[in-house]
């Protein structure tokens, strides 16, 4: 009975032992106590070591060659530290791109320093080109007369004094008969006048004679320099009068009596031509001038500012003209001139003007154009083109130069203008950044983190 309770016992122990492990220590104790040797269950029941236990070397052969992963506990923490390792080292290499200098070169990588300035504050208002009113002027037609000559054509140059136009008229006929009579009637007075002061001074001659003729001489010379002054009036040089009077003594079939010149008031352009040869100018009704010129080297931008812009925009103002048509490339700076301190009362605005150089001539009068009138000026401690700035994950960065290569750099953004922006963090003054072709190093640095990633 008792051998049969031992077996019992025995067959209950190897199985508890291998169903629980954690309590086969306590059913070796209870079988040890009844007298069976510790070899009859030591097989059956092989403890499982602790963490902090090495197994046996039997044990440990037997868990290689079982083929399951819970036998390689060792190599397996060797494993997972070596990618550990590895893995931090990759992630010092995150946000660097290596290059030399040379590949900087050869790749036209533009490198500058991070420098304070000035930002400039722009409003965009639409223009018409205009020409200035300082250099346009018309031809007058000063007197009654017939157009007889016409010597310059539309869109001809000219010069400023030179006789463009020439009328045929009997007014300056007049005037300058009246003169020219004049003036010989004040030589023959003072003639006689001369020749009866010396009889008087000899007291050969009565002193009424000397006086006498002494009135006629004044009233005379009176008349010439009424006679001079009509010819002013009308734009004749009376000393030019007379030449040509002498002229047509030598030549009477060429006279020049009625013959009145046109004169350009300035250097510019014939922009308009309003009459042709034959036209009667100058009466009530009559057109009263006959070109118009206009000095073009310099235009006008006739601008409408809102009142919500007026008082940002400042005489002396620089301003950036561009065409309106699109596909207009050309950029042209000029100066607030003019800024009305009266409103329209329909648009509520106020008529602002541009001075703008055409030395080329391409801005042409009647132009629309786009303006951009500077209003304000910042001035900031850092400050980068925009072309350095590049998108990463949503976030704004700079590559920064290092002695490898560069580092990309997050930074903050403050004020802007149409070239460069504010940089408010990530970057000090003096520090090295790329400004030019900075697609290039966003593109090395997606390869980098894309190998680094596998």
């Amino acid at each position: 009975m008792r051998i049969l309770l031992t077996v019992v016992l025995v067959a209950t122990g190897v199985l508890a032992g291998a169903a629980i492990p954690a309590v086969s220590g306590f059913v070796r104790g209870l079988l040890t106590s009844a007298g069976l040797p510790p070899a009859v269950f030591t097989y059956a029941a092989a403890p499982v070591p602790e963490a902090s236990e090495k197994p046996p070397a039997g044990e440990a052969a037997h868990a290689e060659g079982d083929g399951h992963d819970h036998g390689k506990p060792a190599a397996k923490s060797e494993g997972r530290a070596r990618g550990e390792h590895a893995h931090s080292e990759a992630e010092g290499e995150e946000g660097h791109v290596k290059m030399t200098a040379e590949q900087v070169e050869n790749q036209d990588i533009r490198v500058a320093k991070a420098e304070g300035g000035t930002l400039y504050r722009h409003i965009v208002v639409p223009g018409t080109i205009t020409p200035d009113a300082d250099r346009i002027a018309r031809v007058p037609a000063r007197v009654v007369g017939t157009v007889a000559e016409m010597r310059k054509r539309l869109g001809d140059a000219v010069k400023k004094d030179e006789v463009v136009a020439v009328l045929d008229s009997r007014e300056v006929a007049d005037a300058k008969s009246d003169y020219l009579t004049a003036s010989v009637k004040a030589e023959l007075e003072k003639t006689n006048f001369d020749r009866q002061q010396a009889l008087w001074d000899k007291r050969i001659s009565a002193e009424s004679a000397f006086l006498n003729a002494k009135a006629v001489y004044a009233e005379a010379a009176l008349r010439q320099d009424l006679a001079r002054q009509k010819l002013s009036a009308l734009g004749l040089n009376a000393a030019e009068v007379a030449k040509s009077a002498k002229q047509d003594e030598s030549t009477p079939n060429a006279s020049s009596l009625r013959q009145y010149e046109l004169r350009s008031p300035l250097t510019g352009r014939v922009v308009e031509r309003k009459v042709d040869v034959g036209a009667k100018v100058g009466s009530e009704g009559d057109p009263s001038d006959v070109y118009t010129v206009a000095d073009l080297s310099n235009v006008w931008i006739e601008l409408s500012v809102s009142t919500a812009d007026l008082a940002k925009v400042k005489e002396g103002a620089n301003v950036t003209v561009t065409p309106s048509q699109e596909g207009g490339e050309r950029h042209d700076r000029g100066k607030v001139i003019f800024v009305s301190p009266l409103l329209n009362q329909e648009t509520r605005s106020a008529r602002v003007v541009v001075a703008l150089p055409n030395k080329d001539m391409a801005w042409r009068p009647g132009t629309y154009v786009t303006a951009e009138v500077e209003v304000g000026q910042d001035r900031v401690p850092v400050r980068v083109p925009k072309a350095a700035l590049q998108t990463v994950e949503g976030k704004r960065i700079v590559f920064v130069r290092t002695d490898e290569g560069f580092e990309k750099r997050e930074v903050g953004l403050g004020r802007s203008d149409d070239d460069t922006f504010e940089i408010t963090s990530g970057v000090k003054p003096g520090e090295k950044i790329a400004v030019a072709n900075t697609f290039l190093l966003k593109a090395e640095l997606g390869k980098s983190e894309a190998d680094h990633a596998h």
